[in-house]
């Protein structure tokens, strides 16, 4: 195991210019445990009343305790980079890639990307459900959104149905930037810190086990049916391979832009296009959430395949966090 004495691989760029992003030559185990224990912890301690309560995820504090659930990773890099990592990673907003957004373009396109390829994966699995034949879409009437909106008291008769339907799609960029505030709290835990944190074991071992931890950290409230509606150890295990495929997405996002901002806001693509079903689902069908939910396993085969694709382009050695980092130092890109 390595010492707990990371170093930053560094170039000296002659006078006049800029300093490169700090990348760790050896993985701060002491602080990765610490970490992983402090997040799923709190994680516990965020929701323990909806577990005390007996209500679950019904519970009337589900609504202020779950997005609360989703600042621990950001509180658990808070307390390892001050209290726990010597030495800290310098500059640190660089490291977690918060700041400076330079280049300004490669930035905010891979944002663009990231809102897009994340709703644009759930709303896939969507239509493939419906190919495989596993729900029924009505993509006329918007039958199961009109009942849905009835049954709530919501007039229907102002606007038709379908323009309803379109601007539900076009509000989901806004959706994105409105989660993203929320998601910005694991990502700069799952992607801004642990990712590049693991870094040193290879591209490929630092994205599956940063993703299979962040599914795990969802425990807590899977085992109250979150996501899948299977509240035991087969609930688990769906979102930890769901996490660890989603992880992999998100996870060359941050290293493909050696920023965090295009994960954050993808992060908050898919929640915001999590009801997207809803929408185009016929009144009279109903949804498995293994299968066809934002996370189920055939949305796995979507986000399988845009991993191959990222594969096959050589997308996951396109790195430029490390491209600043001496050769003789630099971790091995092609683990």
């Amino acid at each position: 195991m390595q010492q707990e004495h990371p170093t930053s691989a560094t170039i000296d760029g002659g006078a006049g210019s800029a300093s490169p992003p700090p990348v760790l030559t050896t993985v701060p185990w002491k602080s990765v445990v610490i970490f992983v224990v402090l997040a799923m912890a709190l994680a516990w301690l965020v929701v323990l009343p909806l577990w005390v309560g007996g209500n679950g995820l019904s519970d009337p504090l589900a609504p202020l305790l779950l997005p609360l659930m989703m600042f621990t990773p950001l509180i658990s890099t808070v307390v390892v980079v001050f209290f726990v990592q010597k030495p800290r990673p310098h500059p640190l907003t660089e490291f977690l890639g918060m700041w400076p957004l330079k280049p300004v373009g490669r930035t905010l396109g891979m944002v663009v990307i990231g809102i897009l390829g994340g709703a644009g994966i759930v709303i896939a699995g969507v239509f493939l459900s419906a190919a495989l034949g596993l729900v029924e879409l009505d993509l006329v009437n918007f039958s199961g959104f009109a009942a849905v909106l009835e049954e709530a008291g919501a007039p229907t008769d102002s606007m038709p149905i379908s323009l309803l339907v379109v601007a539900q799609l076009l509000a989901l960029p806004i959706g994105a930037v409105i989660n993203g505030v929320l998601a910005f709290g694991e990502e700069l835990g799952w992607r801004g810190w642990l990712l590049p944190s693991l870094r040193p074991l290879g591209t490929w071992p630092a994205l599956l086990l940063s993703g299979a931890i962040f599914g795990l950290w969802h425990t807590p409230i899977i085992l109250l049916g979150y996501n899948f509606n299977e509240p035991n150890l087969f609930g688990v295990a769906l979102m930890t391979v769901a996490a660890t495929l989603l992880g992999v997405l998100l996870g060359w996002l941050r290293l493909r832009s050696a920023s965090v901002w295009p994960a954050v806001f993808a992060h908050g693509a898919i929640n915001a296009a999590a009801g997207f079903i809803g929408l185009v689902i016929a009144a009279d069908s109903t949804v498995d959430l293994v299968s066809s939910g934002p996370l189920g396993w055939v949305t796995w085969i979507v986000m399988a395949l845009v991993i191959v694709v990222l594969i096959l382009t050589g997308q996951f050695s396109k790195q430029p966090h490390l491209q600043h980092a001496t050769p003789s130092r630099a971790p091995n890109q092609g683990r």
